[in-house]
């Protein structure tokens, strides 16, 4: 996987994802892992699976203030999949950690050593 500034930015040559992207990526992966493993649990077999996940950014420095995900799922029986993304929604690791406001502590490493920044 290739991740890169757009062209022109920062030296960027827009040959991959942005960090809004693989935001974008790792909620609507994420959802669509969990959907399945969901699925699997009740015994209800799905088909085709397609997620949209919408990135909101506001501020200076630039933040994630939201993120809308369309969720379209087809049961190979034929049943309503509203049950099925409800509950994978109550269980699905990457939303609900963003949700909760999961710290995040990064550390700087070198011939100082560690230490947080």
């Amino acid at each position: 996987m290739v991740v890169d500034r757009p062209e022109g930015k920062a030296g960027g040559l827009g040959l991959g994802f942005n960090g809004a992207q693989l935001l974008g990526f790792a909620i609507g992966g994420c959802f669509s892992n969990d959907l399945r493993y969901v699925a699997h649990d009740i015994g209800v077999k799905v088909g085709s699976i397609t997620i949209t996940v919408t990135v909101e950014l506001d501020g200076d420095p630039l933040l994630m203030t939201g993120a809308t995900m369309t969720v379209a799922c087809e049961t190979l029986d034929g049943s309503d999949s509203h049950d099925l993304i409800t509950k994978a929604a109550a269980t699905t690791m990457v939303t609900n950690s963003i949700r909760n406001g999961v710290p995040v502590t990064i550390q700087t490493t070198g011939s100082n050593g560690a230490r947080p920044t």
